[in-house]
């Protein structure tokens, strides 16, 4: 087996994507255009696996290993061509499973060797990537050089870089962004209206806007009147104007992990995709999260109407 391809990389948050463009432009980088790529990746048992779908261009399998560091640091990475990304990608999700998929429009340029990508990622911003391919046989010395003068042309902060990848940073996104939610339903979870079964429950639904929508459960004497808090919730998002749901978090006062009842899940899937995600748990304690398909598998959705 051959041994693997080698870069010295940098990765940092560019807070003026558009001044950073102009400034590779004026020092003679050549500009390649843009890419959307599509990148999932694989719960692999050593190094990181991801499948990379662009256009223009074809997929292509990569597998690498890195090191976690906030400054330059060597990449080892090897590259297969894929002719069949749908079936590749089924293939490693039943055999792996998917961690996390990073989608992002990338500008490329090249300049001595040097490749340099303005990134803006779906869910995290604008971000410069410096990736300094060394040919067989170098010692890094060279690219580890040419990536430090162009980390002080485009004038890079220390405490912009980076010292993981856009899947790690979406994970840290997606738990903070799952933390924010469970602590809305909690919060809400106080004033729910519960003098027969003693049973308070909150749940809160992120809209694609990033807007929080929150509720509790409100019962009722005659008690099919009562109603839950994924319903109570629906409504207050309605009520805003609003018709997608692109997050759920449920939280109740006497289980650590909550599932919403069958007309619950059926009330969510109204406004949710298949993918959404539904958090159940605490704020800082248990969580389980599954998507709305696992929750509600062979749902009933307008489809069914035709």
């Amino acid at each position: 087996m051959p041994p693997p391809r080698r870069n010295v990389e940098l990765k940092a948050r560019d807070p003026h994507p558009e001044r950073s463009l102009e400034r590779a432009r004026a020092l003679g980088a050549e500009d390649r255009g843009e890419l959307r790529q599509r990148d999932t990746y694989f719960a692999a048992p050593r190094g990181r696996l991801k499948l990379r779908e662009q256009e223009p261009g074809e997929a292509e399998l990569i597998a690498y290993e890195r090191a976690d560091a906030a400054r330059a640091r060597e990449s080892r990475y090897r590259i297969a061509p894929d002719s069949d990304a749908d079936a590749v990608r089924e293939a490693l999700d039943a055999a792996l499973g998917t961690t996390v998929v990073v989608a992002k429009r990338r500008h490329l340029l090249l300049y001595d060797g040097v490749r340099i990508h303005f990134d803006r990622v779906e869910g995290l911003g604008d971000f410069v990537e410096l990736e300094g391919v060394a040919g067989d046989g170098s010692d890094l010395a060279r690219e580890g050089e040419l990536v430090e003068r162009l980390r002080a042309d485009l004038e890079i902060a220390d405490d912009a870089i980076e010292a993981t990848g856009y899947a790690d940073l979406l994970r840290q996104a997606d738990d903070a962004g799952a933390e924010a939610l469970l602590q809305a339903a909690a919060a809400v979870m106080a004033n729910a209206h519960v003098p027969y079964s003693h049973f308070p429950v909150g749940a809160a639904l992120r809209t694609p806007d990033g807007a929080i929508h929150a509720a509790a459960n409100v019962e009722n004497a005659a008690y099919p009147q009562g109603q839950c808090a994924e319903a109570s919730a629906i409504g207050v998002m309605v009520a805003a104007g609003a018709t997608e749901i692109a997050e759920v978090a449920v939280v109740a006062e006497h289980l650590d992990i909550c599932p919403p009842c069958g007309g619950c899940r059926q009330r969510l899937s109204e406004f949710a995709k298949p993918g959404t995600k539904v958090h159940l748990g605490r704020p800082g304690g248990p969580r389980r999260t599954l998507t709305m398909a696992e929750l509600l598998p062979l749902g009933f959705g307008p489809e069914a109407l035709g």
